[in-house]
């Protein structure tokens, strides 16, 4: 038996949803196999890092942009040449965009953003649903089954041995209905400024609490204390109390600090999709009965302005005291 990861990579190489899916592929007990896309040569290092046994390869003509019903057709050959009996990609948009389409040509199940295997004959997983709040457990099709790794369900972690990957060239073209949709072009966008607060090992979060765009010198005076990122809530960037690109949540940015502190943070759904892969949660905030306090770690009941403020005094005392 084998497993089959769909890679996703840019000129850095490959992204971390698809390192995150191979660690995960690799609890299965079974061979990783890859499939790649374009370039696979600049790759095969990291795959190797990562125990990639084979590397599926698809380029040529109709492989040069990005075209789900392509990919799709890549990584159902890939299955039959493999012989793969799992397909995993990571729960991006573009990952779960081509496991659909491979689902729907194998006239099979798909589980979406998936946090961990229940079983493996046949195989459950434990998936989220309503943004994170909940898990659904999932039984897919013994013929193969199909289904995304969801972001930060497990650290991104090299194989305890290396491989070196054999490449095996797929004989596909892609059909005119499978470059029906694709992409034509691309443009250069403003720069990501979200890459501090995604990898940030502490998050000093801000809410409707802070209460105006003028009230947020504590808050960022703790993250700088902390060695921190400040994230804030969706309501704080609608009121335009912060940029975008600090926002957390279900349509920000999804973090898995090692510390998060929501101050003023009430904890929607929304919200809590984007933090709850957070290791350890300190919330601070007035109302005791916020889902964020019931869900939290620990927790501090009382108004932000006040607590935060002692709090940097507090680290501020010790840090001269141990100098």
């Amino acid at each position: 038996m084998s497993c089959l990861v769909v890679i996703e990579a840019d000129a850095t190489g490959i992204s971390e949803v698809s390192t995150e899916t191979i660690t995960f592929a690799r609890s299965l007990g079974t061979d990783i196999d890859a499939l790649v896309v374009g370039d696979v040569d600049a790759l095969l290092g990291q795959l190797g890092e990562y125990g990639v046994k084979r590397v599926f390869a698809a380029s040529g003509d109709g492989f040069g942009a990005y075209a789900p019903g392509a990919w799709a057709a890549a990584a159902v050959a890939a299955i039959e040449a493999s012989g793969a009996t799992t397909i995993l990609a990571g729960g991006s948009p573009r990952g779960n965009e081509i496991l659909a389409h491979v689902a729907a040509r194998r006239d099979v199940l798909m589980a979406a953003n998936a946090v961990q295997v229940e079983q493996q004959a046949p195989v459950q997983v434990a998936r989220q649903v309503f943004g994170g709040s909940a898990l659904e457990v999932m039984s897919l099709n013994d013929s193969l089954a199909v289904f995304s790794v969801a972001g930060h369900a497990c650290a991104p972690e090299p194989a305890k041995a290396s491989t070196s990957p054999t490449v095996q060239a797929l004989s596909i073209t892609p059909t005119s209905s499978d470059l029906a949709v694709r992409v034509a072009r691309t443009e250069a966008g403003a720069p990501d400024e979200s890459g501090n607060l995604k990898s940030a090992k502490v998050v000093v979060g801000a809410g409707r609490g802070a209460g105006s765009a003028d009230a947020f010198d504590e808050l960022e005076a703790l993250t700088d204390l902390l060695g921190g990122s400040l994230g804030v809530s969706r309501v704080v960037t609608s009121l335009g109390w912060r940029p975008h690109h600090e926002q957390v949540g279900q349509t920000g940015s999804r973090i898995s600090p090692d510390l998060y502190i929501p101050c003023g943070i009430s904890g929607a759904i929304q919200h809590w999709a984007g933090c709850s892969s957070a290791k350890t949660i300190l919330a601070i905030n007035s109302d005791p009965d916020a889902p964020m306090v019931t869900r939290a770690h620990y927790a501090v009941i009382g108004d932000l302005h006040e607590i935060v403020p002692a709090i940097n005094e507090e680290i501020r005392r010790r840090t001269a005291a141990a100098r």
